[in-house]
């Protein structure tokens, strides 16, 4: 894959807003590429429908609930990305995150943020906001979690590696990291990991990524989630590279264990692709 040049950016009213566009901004720079800040956020009257049959002061209190959260969103951009040609801020779509979705479509890779059910703007977006954005769009994400500092990404990658098309949509999105990485890990569960491994190693090398140490995981691929959260808190990795699993059900998006224990419980960056 060649370097992303064109960058997606999630912004809500959330507190970690502005250090998933300081990142951006780091991507641009580091990719000589373009950010497009989008916001995405259910309508107050979306989240309080009732105001609709109410009178039409509710209705106005809830308008000027969303030019408040419009403007905040709008000055954070701002903020973060003065003295920058590379960013952009682009008026959020009438329909809200499908239109998202839609606009994901047109971009090399989207910067998310993990949700945080205990930030007082969590209602902002539907549930299942992420992990529907990356089924739906098909398009590669870099999710922040929702705690802790975000410093430079890249540096010591690890990768959880399975031989399945979303696995290798991952590790093709994440070539412009590993080919900079000084240090990329590839860790693997199941009874062929070792073997799976040895031949990922090798497209890796025809690809140009080096320092690339291998790790079989054993023959038990259960709680893979929490593993690889463990063991790259063990590595000190920076960033972690993985499919994302799922498909949706009745009007709801199911995921697979490992990929909702990520999504819960990150701890670094994750770049993930369905």
């Amino acid at each position: 894959m060649q370097t992303p040049k064109s960058i997606l950016l999630h912004l809500d009213g959330s507190v970690r807003t502005g250090e998933r566009i300081r990142l951006a901004r780091q991507l641009a720079e580091t990719f000589d590429a373009e950010v497009t800040g989008l916001p995405c956020t259910l309508s107050a009257l979306m989240r309080y429908p009732f105001s609709i049959e109410a009178a039409s002061e509710a209705v106005a209190i809830m308008q000027e609930i969303d030019k408040a959260a419009h403007d905040k969103m709008q000055a954070a951009f701002a903020a973060h990305s003065a003295g920058s040609q590379r960013m952009h801020w682009a008026e959020p779509e009438s329909d809200g995150p499908w239109g998202f979705a839609r606009r994901a479509l047109y971009a090399d890779l989207m910067v998310l943020g993990q949700r945080d059910r205990n930030d007082p703007m969590d209602g902002e977006l539907p549930g299942d906001f992420l992990p529907s954005l990356l089924v739906q769009s098909g398009r590669p994400a870099l999710v922040l979690p929702y705690a802790g500092p975000v410093g430079p990404i890249g540096r010591n990658v690890l990768v959880a590696w399975k031989e399945t098309r979303e696995s290798a949509r991952a590790v093709t999105a994440a070539l412009p990291w590993l080919r900079k990485a000084a240090r990329v890990h590839v860790v693997a569960y199941g009874e062929d990991a070792e073997a799976s491994l040895n031949r990922l190693q090798d497209y890796l090398r025809t690809q140009g990524v080096q320092n690339i140490t291998l790790h079989p995981g054993g023959n038990k691929d259960d709680d893979v989630g929490n593993k690889l959260l463990s063991f790259a808190a063990d590595l000190g990795s920076d960033l972690l590279v993985m499919g994302c699993y799922g498909h949706s059900r009745a009007r709801e998006w199911v995921l697979g264990g490992a990929t909702l224990s990520i999504l819960q419980w990150m701890t670094l960056p994750v770049l993930m692709s369905h």
